[in-house]
């Protein structure tokens, strides 16, 4: 099932995790059509009722299940049937947590520690692989995985999320350059900040900020056009390659003096 490079891209059964909010919400906005089927993952069970009621009044054929990705067995076996069943051609894993270690501890939180691991890197590296076994079997298709800037650099105040981020950016890269030979496109998304209940949470600046509608359509674009990896808004493109010329010495007193804080979770 080898794609026609010709033709505009049409992906007919779309999975979406994190679907329930942000970035995901306004990617099952994006892909529902008549003639489209989306299968959305959220964790909270109204969102997901409401925005699948959307979807459907926009013509899309829409089936949503509550999955906690901490649990990467279950969510595993979701998806395995799903696939079975449905047989996504784009599988998106947007689902993803953040934390910060406040300025009054030591270390961030052990628990927490483990659930961004758990989320931001193990089971949607679990579930990449999996919805990669099914589209090599059916000929192709296409995952993005959602990445984050933070990837590129050694945040001492969220050690767990820049670096649950940073494993998922080389598994992407990895990933992709073994399954091109099925046809299998890869996409890493790297966003900066998107105007999203995750960005929200953080106290201070949040520079060169996105709607969560212009994040999706330029996430759509980068995996229409099967960019390997995607980071935007473009100022962070520039940022990513300026801090690579920085003396590691500078770059980590850099690091050290930002000031960044969080709000607790409602």
């Amino acid at each position: 099932m080898k794609s026609d490079t010709t033709a505009p891209y049409a992906p007919r059964v779309i999975l979406i995790t994190g679907a329930s909010g942000g970035i995901g919400a306004e990617l099952a906005h994006h892909y529902a059509a008549p003639g489209r089927t989306l299968l959305l993952w959220g964790r909270n069970g109204q969102k997901l009722a409401d925005l699948a009621a959307q979807c459907r009044s926009m013509g899309a054929s829409v089936q949503t299940r509550q999955v906690d990705l901490c649990d990467g067995q279950a969510a595993l076996n979701a998806y395995r049937a799903d696939d079975a069943a449905s047989t996504p051609d784009l599988v998106i894993l947007g689902a993803g947590l953040s934390d910060i270690q406040t300025p009054d501890t030591t270390t961030e939180d052990p628990e927490k520690v483990l659930q961004l691991a758990q989320v931001n890197y193990s089971t949607p590296v679990a579930l990449a692989t999996a919805a990669a076994q099914g589209m090599a079997q059916r000929g192709g298709g296409r995952i993005a995985l959602f990445g984050s800037v933070a990837a590129f650099y050694e945040l001492p105040f969220a050690a767990s999320y820049s670096s649950s981020k940073s494993g998922l950016a080389f598994f992407a890269k990895a990933a992709g350059l073994g399954w091109r030979q099925h046809e299998i496109a890869v996409t890493l998304l790297a966003p900066g900040f998107v105007d999203t209940p995750m960005s929200q949470r953080l106290e201070g600046p949040r520079p060169f900020l996105v709607s969560p509608k212009k994040a999706a359509r330029l996430c759509a674009r980068a995996i229409e056009r099967k960019l390997p990896v995607y980071v935007f808004p473009w100022p962070f493109r520039v940022l990513e390659v300026l801090t690579r010329l920085v003396p590691q010495s500078l770059r980590e007193r850099i690091l050290l003096g930002l000031a960044v804080g969080q709000k607790d979770r409602a």
